[in-house]
């Protein structure tokens, strides 16, 4: 037996197998470009995920199933493809297409943060392309806009907070307040301060109010006489003593009617 030969088929028959599943994984990637050409994206998705499972390092299958998971907006899949051909590529321009679309995934999602380093990186390995440098500078502005905005939303939610805290501690003031008045009413103080007695409606005041000028009249002692004239005291003082002296005159008078005057008999004799 010729054991040379038999080595040798051997080694012949692994690179043959290998051979045989790199050709299979190709027509499974045309297979797939048919259907995605026609728009027929589910078909299309069937046979690159078939592909991959054959050949999972194979770039051009991973790619094409990223686009196709982008076709049908199924983005976290989609970034999952782009990011493992970038991986397994060693081609820049493989690279290059590659985080241009992941690019394009995060832009879809909003996620302008990562979708600035992925447009940068796609131009790292090919500055010149002029899309990719469109939607960095696009993605950048985005994300300053994005900053801007946040930067006010957190600036109006502390706004809303400081007024809902000054809110809160205006209505404790007021409770307190509020407990003050209601212990004075059980304890029969007044309530009312003499601030709040300014803002009393004009009709629980005086409607007659005593002038100033009366008041300070009445506190005023009286004129002196002139010389050769009577002090209105010296007039009261003989007024009454004229009123007493009439009154015991009368008290005289009234006693005699009491008694009766005696009456002249005729004497018998």
């Amino acid at each position: 037996m010729n054991y040379k030969a038999l080595y040798f088929l051997f080694l012949l028959l692994p690179s043959t197998l290998l051979w045989s599943q790199d050709e299979v994984a190709n027509n499974l990637v045309v297979d797939g470009n048919k259907a995605h050409n026609q728009e027929e994206y589910i078909g299309a998705e069937s046979q690159y995920r078939k592909a991959v499972s054959i050949a999972p390092n194979k770039t051009e299958a991973l790619h094409n199933l990223g686009n196709t998971n982008y076709r049908i907006a199924d983005y976290g899949s989609a970034s999952q493809r782009f990011f493992q051909t970038q991986k397994n590529s060693n081609s820049k321009e493989e690279k290059h297409a590659a985080f241009h679309n992941l690019g394009n995934v995060y832009m879809q999602q909003k996620d302008y943060t990562q979708a600035v380093e992925a447009f940068k990186n796609g131009l790292r390995n090919n500055p010149k392309d002029e899309e990719t440098r469109y939607n960095y500078a696009l993605a950048k502005e985005l994300l300053e806009k994005e900053k801007q905005e946040d930067q006010q939303d957190k600036q109006d939610q502390d706004q809303d907070k400081e007024d809902q805290d000054q809110d809160e501690e205006g209505n404790q003031d007021q409770e307190k307040k509020d407990e003050v008045d209601e212990e004075k009413k059980e304890n029969g103080e007044d309530g009312d301060s003499k601030e709040d007695s300014k803002d009393k409606p004009k009709e629980d005041m005086p409607k007659n109010p005593e002038k100033e000028g009366d008041s300070d009249k009445k506190k005023q002692p009286p004129p002196k006489p002139k010389p050769g004239q009577i002090s209105p005291e010296q007039v009261k003082s003989l007024l009454e003593a004229m009123n007493n002296q009439e009154k015991g005159v009368q008290k005289k008078v009234n006693a005699q009617k009491a008694k009766g005057v005696p009456v002249k008999t005729k004497r018998d004799w």
